[in-house]
């Protein structure tokens, strides 16, 4: 009986890390940049759920990172794999493949700000296809504003 316990307890614990949830982004400000025709500034917050990843992946813009709660693991691709806390920040540029990307707690969730600066109505995240490194325009999140920039 205490055997089939802790096989069902390890069980759980495998499946609900297994079953990362995604995660979660919130558009905050868009702006166009007047010095920059085409170009656009784009201020997301993203919180990863414990234990969640993002699949590899590209933004095609300037992305900075910088983390408020919890930890993360960022790696671009010929780059070190790095542990960020609060008050550390990460940048990938325009022709980065982000590798690695998620919550180094499966216990506790990590929020992060990202300002991204990109070409005016172009897709946030381009997911590749690890087999084929093709790139796919992702719907998850449009560059459609939210705000003027003036809150």
């Amino acid at each position: 009986m205490k055997s089939s316990r802790c096989m069902l307890m390890l069980a759980s614990l495998i499946a609900s890390t297994l079953i990362a949830q995604d995660a979660q982004v919130t558009p905050l400000m868009s702006k166009d940049l007047a010095d920059f025709p085409g170009k656009e500034g784009l201020m997301i917050t993203v919180v990863y759920p414990p234990g969640a990843s993002d699949p590899i992946h590209r933004h095609n813009a300037h992305a900075f990172v910088y983390v408020l709660e919890g930890s993360i693991v960022m790696q671009v691709k010929g780059g070190k794999e790095i542990t960020l806390t609060p008050g550390q920040s990460f940048y990938e540029g325009p022709n980065d493949i982000h590798t690695v990307g998620r919550n180094a707690s499966t216990t506790k969730p990590a929020k992060f700000i990202v300002v991204l600066l990109k070409d005016k109505g172009a897709p946030v995240v381009l997911p590749l296809n690890p087999t084929s490194a093709s790139v796919h325009a992702s719907p998850k999140l449009d560059s459609g504003e939210k705000s003027d920039g003036h809150n």
